[in-house]
């Protein structure tokens, strides 16, 4: 039986997520990889092309054939068509939640992924933090976590975790500064730093919520508090972190084990701009797939217990990460993780 990937959206997730997997399909032991593309657009015709090129099938609506072939694009399934042959299916739209109701009458899938703002479409899940949770023949559905609920949640199983496998966090704060827009978006750009509202009276912002209910897939209990605030740029978000633990720190362990886990990168740099040049030099797409990318010299212990600092999100790098983890399992419970994704391992860097 073919494994076939089939992606719903284009976007600063979909395009890459496709193009990932065109490139590497051989070591991800995929046999094809399709995509949903909505609108049919002169402006982005150069980008479907080279996904073709590189191997990409698309599907569009039934009523949108003629269009897609009228810019020159090779359209090879109607979208229905595509859905139903697919092994798993990543929705890469703001609409996750709503086409939901569609995937959930679909036979033919084994599991279908959604991406961080679709909150409620199904367990939530990143590589490398709750693997453990997800049970084979029951989680058809996952929620790939954003971007900063990936940093938030590597921080504190980095640093909080027991030599039991335990929670070793009295509480955590954070303070989410988030980039504007994606530099390949004209709009929502914000003209000046813009507070955001606690919208939830335990966790402040969705980035704690998230994360917690993250980590009590794995059983952990954790008091998260979150805050957020748009700059204006284009480049990277920045995260403030403060962790409360129960056992004593010092900032040379606290270091220690950040570079030990090599989903996370270390930097001497302080700097987004820098940080974000480096990810357009050497990663995939621009993208960083590293989990978080930890500003080493901001780090300190406040007293013995508090460890204090700054990191950065890389873009949505770790969320494309955790999709391609989660569709392989979803096709293959007991695959060779590293057999598979070790083709990806140059663009989670241990130092930036």
């Amino acid at each position: 039986m073919n494994k076939i990937v089939h992606v719903v959206g284009t976007g600063t997730i979909g395009e890459p997520l496709i193009g990932l997997f065109a490139d590497f399909k051989k070591y991800l032991e995929v046999d094809e990889i399709t995509f949903h593309k909505r609108t049919p657009m002169t402006t982005e015709r150069a980008k479907v092309n080279h996904l073709l090129q590189r191997g990409a099938k698309l599907a569009v609506d039934s009523d949108k054939v003629a269009d897609f072939e009228a810019l020159g694009h090779k359209v090879d399934y109607e979208a229905q068509e595509a859905l139903e042959r697919a092994t798993v299916v990543i929705d890469c739209t703001p609409a996750g939640n709503e086409n939901k109701k569609a995937y959930e009458k679909l036979s033919g899938p084994r599991g279908f992924l959604a991406q961080g703002s679709e909150f409620g479409f199904g367990k939530p899940y990143a590589m490398g933090i709750n693997d453990e949770a997800l049970i084979a023949g029951e989680d058809r559905f996952l929620q790939v976590v954003s971007c900063n609920t990936h940093n938030i949640a590597a921080l504190v199983k980095t640093l909080a975790e027991t030599e039991d496998h335990g929670s070793g966090l009295e509480q955590g704060r954070f303070v989410c500064l988030r980039r504007a827009n994606d530099v390949s978006q004209d709009s929502s750009f914000a003209p000046a730093p813009s507070a955001g509202k606690h919208d939830d009276p335990q966790y402040g912002t969705h980035h704690a919520r998230d994360a917690s209910r993250l980590l009590e897939t794995i059983g952990w209990k954790t008091k998260l508090f979150s805050s957020a605030m748009k700059l204006n740029t284009q480049y990277m978000h920045s995260l403030w972190f403060d962790l409360e633990l129960t056992n004593p720190m010092t900032k040379e362990r606290a270091l220690d084990r950040l570079r030990a886990n090599r989903r996370i990168a270390i930097t001497e740099k302080r700097s987004s701009n820098q940080i974000f040049s480096f990810g357009r030099d050497h990663g995939y797409y621009g993208r960083i797939l590293s989990q978080a990318v930890v500003a080493a010299p901001t780090i300190t212990v406040n007293g013995d217990r508090d460890v204090v600092g700054f990191c950065f999100t890389p873009q949505d790098g770790n969320s494309l990460a955790s999709s391609i983890a989660a569709a392989l399992w979803l096709m293959d419970p007991d695959y060779d993780r590293q057999a598979r994704l070790g083709v990806l391992d140059r663009f989670f860097f241990r130092e930036i």
